[in-house]
Protein backbone atom coordinates (compact mmCIF):
# COMPACT_ATOMS: atom_id res chain seq x y z
CA UNK A 1 0.00 0.00 0.00
CA UNK A 2 1.18 3.30 -1.24
CA UNK A 3 1.66 6.45 1.08
CA UNK A 4 2.10 10.21 0.16
CA UNK A 5 5.85 9.40 1.51
CA UNK A 6 6.56 6.90 -0.43
CA UNK A 7 9.35 7.46 -2.87
CA UNK A 8 6.41 6.76 -5.92
CA UNK A 9 4.44 9.61 -4.26
CA UNK A 10 7.55 12.19 -4.32
CA UNK A 11 8.30 11.55 -7.95
CA UNK A 12 4.52 12.00 -9.21
CA UNK A 13 4.75 15.69 -7.24
CA UNK A 14 8.24 16.21 -8.49
CA UNK A 15 6.45 15.27 -12.38
CA UNK A 16 3.78 17.90 -11.32
CA UNK A 17 6.27 20.67 -10.39
CA UNK A 18 8.39 20.55 -13.26
CA UNK A 19 8.54 23.97 -15.54
CA UNK A 20 9.06 24.48 -19.35
CA UNK A 21 12.42 26.54 -17.77
CA UNK A 22 13.94 23.27 -15.81
CA UNK A 23 13.53 21.60 -19.37
CA UNK A 24 15.47 23.83 -21.01
CA UNK A 25 18.11 23.68 -18.68
CA UNK A 26 18.50 20.33 -18.04
CA UNK A 27 18.37 19.87 -22.00
CA UNK A 28 21.21 22.42 -22.16
CA UNK A 29 23.67 20.05 -20.11
CA UNK A 30 21.76 16.57 -20.65
CA UNK A 31 20.33 16.88 -24.27
CA UNK A 32 21.61 16.18 -28.00
CA UNK A 33 19.81 16.99 -31.37
CA UNK A 34 21.39 14.14 -33.08
CA UNK A 35 22.07 13.83 -37.22
CA UNK A 36 23.24 10.78 -38.37
CA UNK A 37 23.98 9.39 -41.79
CA UNK A 38 23.94 5.63 -42.75
CA UNK A 39 24.85 3.60 -45.91
CA UNK A 40 21.88 2.52 -47.51
CA UNK A 41 22.92 0.92 -51.25
CA UNK A 42 19.17 0.59 -51.13
CA UNK A 43 18.23 4.16 -51.49
CA UNK A 44 18.23 6.40 -54.67
CA UNK A 45 21.07 8.93 -53.15
CA UNK A 46 22.82 5.41 -50.90
CA UNK A 47 22.53 7.72 -47.47
CA UNK A 48 19.75 7.43 -45.15
CA UNK A 49 19.15 10.72 -42.80
CA UNK A 50 18.91 9.45 -39.42
CA UNK A 51 17.25 12.72 -36.80
CA UNK A 52 16.88 11.91 -33.64
CA UNK A 53 16.76 13.75 -30.02
CA UNK A 54 18.19 12.28 -26.72
CA UNK A 55 18.03 13.42 -22.84
CA UNK A 56 20.39 11.21 -20.59
CA UNK A 57 20.38 11.52 -16.83
CA UNK A 58 21.71 8.78 -14.12
CA UNK A 59 19.22 6.26 -12.08
CA UNK A 60 18.54 8.83 -9.84
CA UNK A 61 16.90 11.24 -12.53
CA UNK A 62 14.79 8.72 -14.38
CA UNK A 63 11.87 10.55 -12.78
CA UNK A 64 12.83 14.06 -15.06
CA UNK A 65 13.15 11.58 -17.99
CA UNK A 66 9.67 10.00 -17.64
CA UNK A 67 8.21 13.66 -16.62
CA UNK A 68 9.24 15.01 -20.09
CA UNK A 69 8.12 12.13 -22.14
CA UNK A 70 4.78 12.56 -20.62
CA UNK A 71 5.34 16.24 -21.23
CA UNK A 72 5.62 15.89 -24.92
CA UNK A 73 3.58 12.80 -24.84
CA UNK A 74 5.72 11.00 -27.39
CA UNK A 75 9.36 9.15 -27.18
CA UNK A 76 10.18 6.07 -25.19
CA UNK A 77 13.31 5.31 -22.28
CA UNK A 78 15.58 2.42 -22.37
CA UNK A 79 19.34 1.61 -20.24
CA UNK A 80 21.94 4.12 -22.41
CA UNK A 81 24.09 1.38 -22.91
CA UNK A 82 22.57 -1.32 -22.12
CA UNK A 83 25.77 -3.97 -22.26
CA UNK A 84 27.94 -1.79 -20.58
CA UNK A 85 28.14 -2.66 -16.22
CA UNK A 86 29.09 0.86 -15.23
CA UNK A 87 27.01 3.15 -16.86
CA UNK A 88 23.74 2.74 -15.38
CA UNK A 89 22.44 5.53 -17.19
CA UNK A 90 19.09 6.06 -18.98
CA UNK A 91 18.01 7.92 -22.55
CA UNK A 92 14.86 9.35 -23.44
CA UNK A 93 14.83 8.88 -27.11
CA UNK A 94 12.06 10.46 -29.61
CA UNK A 95 12.72 9.41 -33.21
CA UNK A 96 9.41 9.41 -34.86
CA UNK A 97 9.57 12.60 -37.33
CA UNK A 98 6.22 13.07 -37.13
CA UNK A 99 6.66 13.77 -33.26
CA UNK A 100 9.87 15.43 -33.66
CA UNK A 101 8.19 17.94 -36.28
CA UNK A 102 4.91 18.25 -33.97
CA UNK A 103 6.10 17.89 -30.46
CA UNK A 104 9.51 18.51 -29.86
CA UNK A 105 10.16 21.45 -32.15
CA UNK A 106 7.31 23.43 -31.10
CA UNK A 107 8.12 22.63 -27.40
CA UNK A 108 11.61 24.64 -27.85
CA UNK A 109 10.31 27.57 -30.23
CA UNK A 110 8.21 28.45 -27.61
CA UNK A 111 10.88 28.33 -25.05
CA UNK A 112 14.12 28.88 -26.45
CA UNK A 113 17.63 27.34 -25.28
CA UNK A 114 20.41 29.93 -24.23
CA UNK A 115 23.83 27.88 -24.76
CA UNK A 116 25.62 26.57 -28.16
CA UNK A 117 22.72 24.03 -27.96
CA UNK A 118 20.59 26.59 -29.86
CA UNK A 119 22.23 26.52 -33.05
CA UNK A 120 22.28 22.82 -32.45
CA UNK A 121 18.78 23.20 -32.69
CA UNK A 122 18.38 25.60 -35.51
CA UNK A 123 20.17 22.98 -37.79
CA UNK A 124 18.43 20.05 -36.06
CA UNK A 125 15.13 22.27 -36.99
CA UNK A 126 16.31 23.25 -40.38
CA UNK A 127 17.49 19.44 -41.76
CA UNK A 128 13.86 18.17 -40.16
CA UNK A 129 12.39 21.06 -42.46
CA UNK A 130 14.16 19.95 -45.26
CA UNK A 131 13.28 16.17 -45.00
CA UNK A 132 9.46 17.29 -44.61
CA UNK A 133 9.97 19.05 -48.27
CA UNK A 134 11.24 15.78 -48.86
CA UNK A 135 14.63 17.64 -50.18
CA UNK A 136 16.87 14.83 -48.86
CA UNK A 137 15.78 13.03 -51.77
CA UNK A 138 17.39 15.35 -54.43
CA UNK A 139 21.54 15.56 -54.71
CA UNK A 140 21.31 19.66 -53.88
CA UNK A 141 18.88 18.83 -50.78
CA UNK A 142 21.43 16.22 -49.19
CA UNK A 143 24.06 18.17 -50.13
CA UNK A 144 22.46 20.88 -47.90
CA UNK A 145 22.23 18.88 -45.33
CA UNK A 146 25.72 17.79 -44.98
CA UNK A 147 26.24 21.30 -45.23
CA UNK A 148 24.74 22.62 -42.64
CA UNK A 149 25.54 19.30 -40.09
CA UNK A 150 29.30 20.39 -40.33
CA UNK A 151 29.41 23.88 -40.12
CA UNK A 152 28.23 23.45 -36.45
CA UNK A 153 31.65 25.14 -34.57
CA UNK A 154 31.84 21.26 -32.74
CA UNK A 155 34.37 18.32 -32.86
CA UNK A 156 33.42 14.91 -32.73
CA UNK A 157 34.64 10.93 -33.19
CA UNK A 158 33.34 10.35 -36.90
CA UNK A 159 31.45 7.36 -38.91
CA UNK A 160 31.79 9.28 -42.06
CA UNK A 161 33.95 12.32 -43.08
CA UNK A 162 32.36 14.95 -45.34
CA UNK A 163 34.24 13.49 -47.64
CA UNK A 164 32.19 10.45 -48.27
CA UNK A 165 29.50 12.14 -48.42
CA UNK A 166 29.92 14.65 -50.91
CA UNK A 167 32.64 13.35 -53.39
CA UNK A 168 32.79 16.89 -54.47
CA UNK A 169 34.18 18.31 -51.25
CA UNK A 170 36.48 20.93 -52.16
CA UNK A 171 34.26 22.48 -54.66
CA UNK A 172 31.20 22.55 -52.50
CA UNK A 173 33.38 24.00 -49.45
CA UNK A 174 34.45 27.10 -51.83
CA UNK A 175 31.07 27.91 -53.35
CA UNK A 176 29.25 27.31 -49.68
CA UNK A 177 28.81 30.70 -47.79
CA UNK A 178 27.72 28.03 -45.10
CA UNK A 179 30.81 26.95 -44.96
CA UNK A 180 33.13 29.56 -45.14
CA UNK A 181 31.31 31.58 -42.29
CA UNK A 182 31.88 28.36 -39.96
CA UNK A 183 35.70 28.99 -40.23
CA UNK A 184 35.58 25.20 -42.12
CA UNK A 185 38.33 22.71 -41.47
CA UNK A 186 39.54 19.32 -42.28
CA UNK A 187 38.07 17.79 -38.71
CA UNK A 188 34.29 17.24 -38.76
CA UNK A 189 32.29 19.70 -36.89
CA UNK A 190 28.92 18.69 -36.34
CA UNK A 191 25.85 17.87 -33.58
CA UNK A 192 27.34 15.89 -30.61
CA UNK A 193 26.89 12.72 -31.56
CA UNK A 194 26.24 12.48 -34.97
CA UNK A 195 29.09 10.32 -36.40
CA UNK A 196 28.77 7.89 -33.33
CA UNK A 197 26.08 4.87 -33.54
Amino acid sequence: MSSDNSPFADNQQVTELISDEYYCGFIEGEGCFYVGFSKRNDLPLKWQIITEFHLSQNPGGKNILEAFRKRLSCGYIKPNHPGSIKDKSWVLIIKDRKDLMERLLPFFKNNSLKSTKKEEFRVFSKVLQLIEKRKHLTSEGFKEIVLLVFALNRATKKKYSIKDLIPETSETIRQSPILHRSRYSPNPVAIRGTWQK
